[in-house]
């Protein structure tokens, strides 16, 4: 009842706080509607009472927010200030085209990350683990693709130029099949990365090395390792299932889809608040039916080994991963950035217009003669040092709000109910546009699913056979947060800190490319992204170019990921060896086929 209650405390505060959203704002909201409505209409005072009167907003916030939700409790979201139509109706036509998206790219999404796991489910199946190298390289360059760029390439070629499928509108399910990609491909590229993060502990445990000695197949062992694995990721799902719908707004932008995300963005930018509101609450609603149905099915699949305390640690002592990939990724990067910053980015020579890659220019120019090599190099300055300073603070608060995730859960639900472009305008209305705009609203939500990750795998830690064990022997709880708890759990929440890096960058520079980041002359990546997207056909190398480098940071953040593991404890005496035997032959025979199984 406590978490309930808390629950439904930030989902009301987060609406009223939507609902003050004109007032916070230094325009006034009946000037607002008055453009939206007749951008030709002289605002002229008394033009601007008799809108007040008409929408009902001269009695002061408080008025309107108790009529809106007087109007709500009888199943009216009232009319919308721009159009005056009923704001219900259209708000649950939204709903239902972003829902469609959502689940035909979470099918994209589990079949890319099914594709990304597959060879370590095929080595596991066989008891070959021991020789796998850690991968990533590919699904890290796709999960760093900006959704936004990948859909203005499927709309481009695929749409276009190929004429394969349609490339704008919505009018039924073949008009998914491009925006469902753009938003399903990176998506599952991070559940997959995730996923097979936690694969080699599961066909490392006993059940599986028993299941192996007593001749059952290596599909149904792959199977069941997908089950154990599946719970720890499940609180995530829940919230990439609430970001693709809410968050899906530069997607829809691109294909001209009326979606929630869309619909929400142009009541904010209008102050249409009736709209504004409706959509809110849809996506909180939708957050709380995700959430109850994810933790439904984590019980589900992980049955009475929870609540018994019989589960093993699918995080156990690993060497790490070599350094030589990292190391490689980091020395390209470093020589972009420098090669970038000894050119200016301002330069502007109209004679060299859209120039393609050459000697003179290696990344090319962009539409006004600028050095594109230059602007990326002096962009990462921003966009990495900010996201990587954004990424650093996620981890932080994720971690310490996971560890109490009874009032951290319906933080993370409501939190990841707000798109981040709506919390750059509520950011923006009450700190003012800057540089500092999207910083703040990325950072505003990129610590849920961190925390929710650290939740997860500290509630399945907490249920493991090592911590009954420790805790019969006299063990408190400081002693089992720092020495068993921590060193478990923070190492993948890091590697997954790590993951969403490249991310977080992408936020940023969706912000940008929707007009609410950093405005020109910068050379943000984001803005980069947006204003050379008119000339992809063009000239491709103007947005290849920044695109081509966050895709190198993803691959360097994963490859980096690799090296973040425990490194297996080295036994001091020939007693502590016999009792690492157990865990060291669990561990071992993943690498070794057992005798009569093939």
């Amino acid at each position: 009842m406590a978490g309930a209650g808390w629950r439904t405390f930030l989902a009301v505060g987060l609406v009223c706080g939507v609902g003050l959203l004109p007032w916070l704002t230094s325009t006034d909201p009946a000037y607002t509607v008055l453009k939206a409505r007749s951008a030709e209409r002289e605002p002229t005072p008394e033009v601007l009472a008799d809108i007040r009167r008409q929408l009902g907003i001269d009695g002061g916030p408080l008025h309107v927010l108790t009529g809106w939700l007087g109007g709500l409790l009888r199943g009216d979201a009232g009319q919308s200030w721009i159009s005056g139509s009923d704001v219900l109706p259209d708000v649950l036509r939204a709903l239902g085209a972003s829902l469609l998206l959502m689940a035909v790219a979470l099918l994209v999404a589990v079949l890319t990350a099914g594709l990304i796991c597959a060879r370590t489910l095929r080595l596991g199946a066989r008891r070959r683990l021991g020789g796998r190298r850690a991968g990533g390289s590919a699904s890290a360059v796709l999960a760093s693709l900006p959704e936004f760029l990948v859909a203005s390439v499927l709309a481009t070629v695929v749409g276009v130029q190929l004429g394969w499928l349609p490339a704008l509108g919505w009018y039924g399910l073949q008009w998914t099949v491009l925006p469902a990609l753009a938003l399903g491909l990176p998506a599952g590229a991070v559940l997959g990365r995730l996923l097979d993060d936690l694969l080699p502990g599961a066909f490392g445990e006993p059940w599986a090395l028993a299941a192996a000695a007593r001749g059952l197949t290596g599909r149904s062992i792959a199977r069941q390792a997908l089950r154990r694995c599946v719970p720890a990721l499940l609180p995530n799902l829940g919230l990439f299932v609430v970001g693709l719908t809410g968050g899906a707004v530069a997607v829809e932008q691109v294909f001209d889809i009326p979606g929630l995300g869309r619909t929400t963005l142009q009541a904010a930018l209008a102050q249409d608040l009736p709209v504004l509101q409706a959509g809110t609450l849809a996506l909180v609603l939708l957050a709380a039916l995700a959430t109850g149905a994810t933790r439904v099915a984590a019980r589900l699949l992980t049955g009475p080994a929870l609540r018994d305390g019989a589960l093993s640690s699918l995080h156990r002592p690993a060497p790490p991963a070599g350094g030589l990939l990292p190391l490689l990724y980091g020395l390209v990067l470093l020589a972009v950035v420098g090669l970038g910053l000894a050119r200016d980015p301002l330069a502007l020579d109209t004679g060299q217009r859209l120039r393609a890659p050459s000697l003179d220019h290696p990344f090319g120019t962009d539409a006004l003669g600028r050095d594109l090599l230059a602007r990326v190099g002096h962009g990462a300055l921003d966009t990495l040092l900010l996201a990587a300073a954004i990424s650093a603070a996620a981890l932080l608060v994720g971690v310490l709000l996971g560890l109490v995730p009874r009032i951290s859960a319906p933080l993370v639900d409501t939190v990841n109910a707000v798109p981040p472009v709506l919390v750059a305008l509520l950011v923006t209305a009450v700190a003012g546009s800057g540089a500092a705009t999207p910083a703040l609203a990325v950072g505003a939500v990129a610590w849920a699913p961190l925390a929710a990750h650290t939740s997860s795998l500290l509630r399945q830690e907490r249920a493991t056979l090592h911590i009954t064990a420790t805790k019969g022997l006299g063990a408190g709880r400081v002693h089992l947060l720092r020495y068993e708890l921590l060193p478990a759990v923070v190492p993948p929440v890091l590697r997954h800190a790590l993951l969403r890096l490249p991310g977080v960058a992408l936020a940023l520079a969706s912000l940008g490319f929707l007009g609410l980041g950093a405005q020109p002359p910068s050379p943000e990546w984001g803005l980069l992204l947006a204003e050379n997207q008119p000339y992809a056909e063009r000239a491709p190398w103007a947005v290849l170019a920044p695109a081509a480098v966050l895709a190198l940071l993803g691959a360097l953040a994963v490859s980096a990921a690799g090296g973040l593991r425990r490194r297996p404890a080295k036994p001091s005496s020939g007693t502590t060896e016999a009792a690492a035997g157990p865990e060291r032959r669990s561990v071992a025979g993943t690498e070794q086929e057992p005798a009569g199984v093939r």
